[in-house]
């Protein structure tokens, strides 16, 4: 199975490597705003600071992971081009970096992922192959276009480069705000959230993490429960972005720096992403909302602490809102 990496992809990346991964795709990516808002100050009684990854290059933090493991192959290694499996987000950022690298990609989407999010991984080159909504049905598919053209598999989490380009928006927070007292991302497959808390505790050691995850795929709440990875075989949530399983890499990185999960319902995430929309004026998509869903409801928590939420991404079917 290609699903199984190679060694050197199952070692964690340390935070030099998250360090030079910035320098690596700097030229590629956004330096992502960070917003604040008085209303939600109020109404939370802390203050926020919304890491603003929807308005990174293919809208989505992804592309960061993507161009750091794309430009850190060799010339033998992108010469077939890459391939990968993904919702959505991380096929169009590899796209993307492939097309900045001028290498051909392949990306593996379910049939029944966004129509926003198939039109973008097409039409930053890349060709899209149909597969079940399932991971069994993912990965069969990937190893036939690995074994028809010899495309290098970029997994969208589980690999030490992704997850070191990753970690270069939590090494932008930590520069920009100081003195941060809490970071929360969404978590799905981990790749964000364990970059997230080597370059957070790295430069802040007494800094938490958390993550926010849909009661409808609590896999990564369920796992950090239980000591070993649980995967659902097909979760049903909103938040499409946050389906995938935890990874053998990431899911140790979580156990080790991660201070908890919270659970949000998928009316929390709705109403959360409507407030987004409303206060601060800007269009994300349901999986960023998770962690203000999850602010929200365990605010008492967090009062007067310094916070930062990393908005993910923006890549939104206007046909299809959830309100």
């Amino acid at each position: 199975m290609v699903a199984d990496l190679e060694t050197d992809e199952l070692v964690p990346p340390s935070i030099n490597e998250i360090i030079s991964a910035h320098a690596r795709i700097k030229r590629y990516i956004h330096r992502t705003p960070v917003l604040t808002s008085a209303t939600f100050n109020q109404m939370l009684g802390a203050h926020l600071y919304f890491k603003c990854e929807n308005f990174q290059k293919a809208g989505a933090f992804k592309a960061r992971g993507a161009h750091n493991a794309v430009f850190a192959l060799s010339d033998e290694e992108a010469r077939n081009g890459v391939a990968t499996h993904s919702s959505g987000n991380h096929g169009a950022a590899l796209a993307l970096a492939a097309r900045s690298r001028d290498i051909p990609a392949t990306v593996i989407m379910p049939r029944n992922a966004p129509t926003v999010k198939i039109d973008a991984v097409r039409n930053y080159g890349a060709e899209v192959v149909f597969c079940e909504p399932n991971n069994p049905a993912r990965e069969a598919a990937l190893d036939e276009v690995v074994a028809q053209t010899g495309a290098y598999f970029v997994h969208p989490y589980n690999n030490s480069q992704v997850i070191a380009g990753q970690g270069t928006c939590a090494l932008e927070m930590v520069d920009e705000i100081r003195d941060l007292n809490v970071i929360i991302t969404p978590v799905g497959g981990g790749g964000l959230l364990s970059g997230t808390a080597i370059a957070a505790k790295s430069f802040q050691p007494d800094i938490r993490v958390f993550a926010a995850e849909p009661e409808q795929a609590d896999d990564a709440y369920r796992s950090m429960q239980s000591g070993k990875i649980e995967p659902m075989e097909s979760p049903q949530t909103i938040a499409d972005g946050l389906k995938t399983p935890l990874g053998t890499l990431t899911f140790p990185i979580i156990q080790r720096e991660v201070d908890g999960i919270f659970l949000v319902s998928e009316d929390e995430i709705v109403e959360s992403m409507k407030l987004i929309w409303e206060r601060l004026k800007i269009v994300i998509e349901p999986s960023c909302a998770t962690v203000l869903a999850a602010l929200l409801k365990n605010k008492d928590a967090f009062f007067g602490q310094r916070i930062g939420l990393v908005l993910t991404g923006g890549n939104v079917d206007l046909g299809k809102l959830p309100w």
